[in-house]
Formats: C-alpha cells, sequence, structure tokens
C-alpha cells in the first residue's frame, strides 16, 4: 500500500470511532485485512497485477506460498494472479479479532502482529 492510502484509511477509521482520551483509536486487524482484500480486488479487476517475480525482485518479500509458485516453470501471466484470494491466511484475517498466521511476508499476519 501507498502512505497515503494508510493516511486515508486511518483518518477514515478516526472519524468513525471515538478516541480513547489522549490516544489514536486502533483499528481492528479484522478490519484491516478486508480492506486489503476489497483493493486487491479492486486493482485485479482493473488489469493484471504485477508479477510474483516482479514483485520480488523490486524488492517486497514474498509469502511462502507465493514463493512456491514464483519458482515454478510457469508464465509470468499465472504469476500476476491474486494468490491471496484463495490463501487460509486471508480467511483467518478477515474473521478472527487474533488471527493464528505466522506466515512471513504475509500482510494479513503482520496486520494481526500489530
Amino acid at each position: 500500500m501507498f502512505e497515503w492510502e494508510d493516511d486515508i484509511f486511518r483518518s477514515l477509521v478516526n472519524r468513525s470511532e471515538p478516541k480513547p482520551t489522549g490516544q489514536e483509536a486502533k483499528t481492528p486487524a479484522s478490519l484491516k485485512a478486508k480492506i486489503y482484500s476489497g483493493l486487491l480486488s479492486i486493482q485485479s479487476q482493473t488489469g493484471p497485477l504485477a508479477s510474483l517475480t516482479a514483485t520480488s525482485t523490486n524488492g517486497r518479500g514474498l509469502c511462502i506460498f507465493e514463493e512456491a509458485v514464483r519458482i515454478l516453470p510457469i508464465g509470468e501471466q499465472v504469476k500476476s494472479l491474486n494468490f491471496c484470494r484463495v490463501c487460509h491466511g486471508r480467511l483467518l484475517g478477515e474473521k478472527l479479532s487474533k488471527a493464528p498466521i505466522y506466515w512471513k511476508n504475509c500482510p494479513y499476519a503482520d496486520f494481526h502482529r500489530s
């Protein structure tokens, strides 16, 4: 996500939830996961996502499942699919308040670590 997107979502959440005195409102991890899934869905409808090869080359870490697909001898078009859509990490991330997801470089796991 871009930094400006984080600011937009943070301001929306802060306007919609009462803030504890002296603290910024905390956004539930499951809501972050749902927003992230929605953004990925919209992005994939407007065109192909960056391939896993390009994503890795640009310095973004891949989760264990994305890395497995990246090293397969398949075309870049297949490597541009939204693999999070079928991952159990996404399902757990969207449904549970503290999901037991431990995959390195999984955005859904990162939402639940904070």
